[in-house]
């Protein structure tokens, strides 16, 4: 059964608190929050305040995704602020640097995870996969929700799933952008277990039915 994790950034940020609920009552597994700095992405979202103030309201994990540079000037403020697992992009910075960050994600007692964009292939995660609970593949070009679903993507999916059973069997694989009732198949065969959908959930006109879509 795979995992959803709805994401935050298609949520209604005026009634935040009450669509943070609904995730939680429609039977989701985890929330996704997108922290993008207008930097490493051409977008700018949230930041360590809104994790805070979403930690109370919620007992599911907090799914945060760092689409940052140099994420490791960060890591230590979002796992105070609530994040249950953290994301780093392996192209945010030197590959000792997101090392480091790993290790001091999982010092603080936080679950660590890379994530690759669309152009990253997969071997370039070998470096990082005996440090990581999670490799997070992208199938949209990060910065942006309501994209279209990158099916080239499911190759690099395999792969890593084939290298990760080789270095780190527990591993998860998440996949995240233009996930839907549909995209969400081919993601699960191909060795995705857990699966980001924002625009695809909020606008679903049953949310609880996609989410059980999603997660058989």
């Amino acid at each position: 059964m795979a995992i959803i994790a709805p994401s935050i950034l298609s949520a209604d940020f005026a009634n935040l608190e009450r669509d943070i609920r609904d995730i939680e009552n429609n039977g989701a597994d985890w929330v996704h929050v997108d922290v993008m700095d207008g930097n490493f992405v051409p977008n700018i979202s949230i930041g360590i305040p809104v994790v805070k103030a979403l930690r109370p309201v919620t007992s599911l994990p907090l799914d945060v995704h760092l689409m940052i540079d140099r994420p490791g000037r960060y890591v230590e403020e979002f796992v105070k602020a609530g994040a249950d697992w953290l994301t780093v992009h392996l192209e945010a910075d030197q590959p000792q640097n997101i090392l480091d960050c790993l290790d001091r994600i999982h010092a603080l007692g936080c679950k660590a995870a890379v994530s690759l964009k669309p152009k990253t292939p997969a071997e370039a995660a070998i470096p990082y996969l005996a440090n990581c609970d999670m490799v997070l593949v992208m199938t949209v070009e990060p910065g942006f929700g309501g994209q279209k679903f990158m099916a080239d993507m499911m190759p690099k999916v395999k792969k890593l799933r084939q290298l990760l059973d080789e270095r780190n069997p527990a591993c998860l694989i998440e996949v995240d952008g233009g996930v839907d009732g549909e995209t969400c198949r081919v993601c699960k065969q191909s060795g995705a277990q857990v699966l980001v959908a924002g625009s695809a959930y909020f606008k679903a006109p049953d949310r609880a039915a996609f989410v059980k879509t999603v997660q058989a």
